[in-house]
């Protein structure tokens, strides 16, 4: 089936709200008015965050060349003025992570984890398959539509061992967020390949758990220190009684040090894990249905945070609210 070729003009695109925002762009569901079609539209200023356009162009081509049902694609991209916009489907749900801050601040149920995350190792087969790390994998990273499904997306830092057609077997770039980041990617020693993903992977699966990363709340150097030097997080078999032993022993295969013993994400697939994982419709039900809108949520999240940054700045003792005279 031949694609859709979506308009590459600003004046095709009526701006809405606000749904998410980065350290370097502004997502919008927008409308794209020739197809009169909801889409987002995320717009990235690449003078004011002195970018590099080199990688942010090849990051919207690679979105625009997948074709995998659980990695988001793009429509299309295109440059004006400063700004680079790249067009893409419409994720109502949100990303995983805004809807745990939104309404699961302590993570999800078992059953929702393992599907998400079957749905999450799909779309990385691929990725591996074709050549690409992602490099970000992360609750904020997974997206999800009205119906259920479950798309990888956020190809900021992710990288092609294909360049310049010869395949690289490592990579030695510094990137990816340090919570989730693979001891070897901190290194620096050896450089790192598709492995890296699968430690992320883990990780991943720990933040669903519990609503936050390991070492979330300490500083990116304290994380990385931590990382390095202790044992591989994992789940607590006293206090993280409520999951299963399956889940905990997925969590502690991808979760070891030395990459080479890390399982492949077709390998990880077959764990027994992942036999609990329901259809999308689950998804539906179980965290979407009575969601407020993502523009709603955005906004909710956007005030509290801004409330919390005005609470830290208050005099000690005073409290937002007071009135003085």
């Amino acid at each position: 089936m031949e694609r859709r070729k979506y308009p590459i003009r600003v004046e095709d695109y009526q701006l809405f709200e606000a749904v998410g925002q980065g350290v370097s762009a502004q997502v919008y569901r927008a409308l794209c008015v020739p197809f009169d079609e909801i889409v987002a539209a995320k717009i990235l200023d690449f003078e004011r965050n002195n970018s590099d356009l080199n990688n942010i162009t090849r990051e919207a081509q690679t979105m625009i060349l997948i074709d995998h049902p659980n990695v988001l694609r793009a429509h299309c991209s295109f440059v004006n003025d400063h700004n680079l916009w790249v067009v893409m489907p419409f994720m109502a749900g949100g990303s995983c992570l805004h809807i745990m801050k939104s309404v699961y601040p302590n993570g999800f149920e078992e059953v929702v984890i393992a599907t998400i995350l079957r749905e999450v190792l799909k779309g990385l087969e691929y990725l591996h398959r074709h050549g690409h790390i992602h490099r970000d994998v992360k609750a904020g990273n997974i997206l999800v539509d009205s119906r259920g499904g479950v798309k990888l997306g956020d190809f900021g830092v992710s990288a092609c061992l294909f360049d310049s057609g010869d395949r690289q077997r490592t990579r030695n770039t510094f990137v990816g967020t340090p919570c989730w980041m693979a001891p070897e990617v901190m290194e620096q020693l050896h450089g790192y390949d598709f492995k890296a993903d699968i430690w992320s992977f883990g990780i991943t699966a720990l933040e669903l758990a519990h609503g936050h990363a390991p070492f979330s709340k300490y500083p990116p150097l304290k994380v990385l220190l931590m990382t390095l030097q202790n044992a591989p997080p994992s789940l607590d078999y006293d206090r993280d009684k409520k999951f299963s032993r399956a889940f905990k022993h997925m969590i502690a295969t991808c979760l070891v040090k030395d990459p080479s013993k890390r399982p492949s994400a077709q390998k990880l697939l077959k764990q027994p894990f992942f036999k609990q994982a329901r259809s999308q419709d689950y998804i539906v039900r179980k965290i979407l249905e009575g969601l407020p809108t993502l523009g709603d949520r955005h906004q909710a999240l956007k005030e509290k945070e801004e409330d919390l940054l005005a609470q830290k700045k208050m005099p000690y003792g005073k409290k937002r609210g007071d009135i003085t005279e």
